[in-house]
């Protein structure tokens, strides 16, 4: 399913095409893909909010697959493993982001469905170094939400500064949310949850949070960290203010509208505000990791590939619970 030219959601604007199967170059591998999970960056993509940085051009980075063949030089992956493609696809190594451990800053770093083809798709070239071992309770559907989602909200978590045991606020609550409040849970966290839809602050409630309440409303304490996931300034701004004196809000959004004018005074006091740009391989690792060991469950809606658009269509208007995932 491939976009040719971003347009509404609502209008189409994957199209399907056949492609010819490509040999995986050095350090390659090809994956016969089996699901893909829909991210709102894929919907951000295809509507123009985020701009194209290649066109013609296959969306999906929340990939799940098995190797059909290796490029040359590529050790540490066999035919017919099972592997995890996410978000970033590559990274020079070299630079001082990457020497630092910074990766996910490089200023050469390229991503799935945006610089390179991903995986709403049968098939799937991606860099070996970059695919992810996957835990083995999870299968195929369940484990796809785990590569954005699962990954850029434990890598927010990380960010905001929240220690086990503190008081969270996640502002918003879609599938990366649902996720990253069964990792603070796990860690002892008292989830704090703030959304417009009355149906996700009652998921918010069956999954641990202690209160749920709107975007205008006040938690009932000051929040030592928060993590917005809507593509709103005005969050932001609710958020930051609902923060104890030294906590943090991170923003965990690849495209927000704006960040409103706000009073020094909700900056006041030690607060700070924090971008999240994509994430490390170690971040994936550990979450992963993670999730083999702990009770975290994805919830989702498969749907087959040629539905790709109605999925896009579907998370623009906010008709999911959980995740939907495409399986190919």
């Amino acid at each position: 399913m491939q976009l040719v030219r971003p347009g509404r959601a609502d209008a189409g604007p994957l199209r399907a095409v056949d492609l010819p199967d490509v040999a995986p170059g050095p350090g390659e591998i090809a994956l016969r893909v089996s699901a893909c999970a829909v991210c709102r960056t894929d919907l951000q993509l295809c509507e123009g909010d985020l701009a194209a940085r290649a066109l013609p051009i296959v969306p999906g980075h929340q990939i799940v697959g098995h190797v059909e063949a290796l490029g040359p030089g590529v050790a540490g992956w066999s035919p017919g493993e099972r592997a995890g493609v996410a978000w970033l696809a590559g990274a020079d190594g070299t630079c001082r982001h990457c020497a630092g451990g910074h990766e996910n800053l490089c200023e050469q770093a390229r991503f799935t469905g945006w610089d390179r083809d991903g995986g709403y798709a049968t098939r799937a070239i991606v860099r070996a170094d970059f695919a992810l071992r996957l835990p083995a309770r999870f299968s195929d559907v369940e484990a796809a939400p785990l590569l954005c989602g699962g990954v850029i909200g434990f890598r927010s978590l990380r960010v905001s500064g929240i220690e086990p045991g503190g008081r969270l606020g996640l502002y918003g609550f879609g599938a990366s949310a649902t996720l990253a409040i069964q990792v603070a849970r796990h860690w002892g966290c008292r989830v704090f949850v703030c959304t417009r839809s009355a149906v996700e602050r009652e998921r918010a409630l069956a999954l641990g949070a202690e209160w749920v309440g709107g975007y205008d409303e006040h938690p009932p304490e000051p929040l030592d960290a928060a993590v917005t996931f809507a593509p709103a300034g005005s969050v932001v701004v609710a958020a930051l203010r609902a923060l104890d004196r030294g906590g943090a809000v991170a923003i965990n959004a690849i495209h927000l509208d704006r960040v409103p004018e706000l009073a020094y005074a909700d900056l006041w006091w030690e607060r700070s505000l924090r971008s999240v740009a994509n994430f490390t391989r170690d971040d994936a690792r550990e979450l992963l990791a993670l999730a083999g060991e702990a009770p975290i469950r994805t919830e989702l809606e498969v749907l087959p590939l040629e539905d790709a658009n109605l999925a896009l269509a579907r998370l623009s208007r906010g008709d999911v619970r959980g995740a939907l995932v495409l399986q190919c």
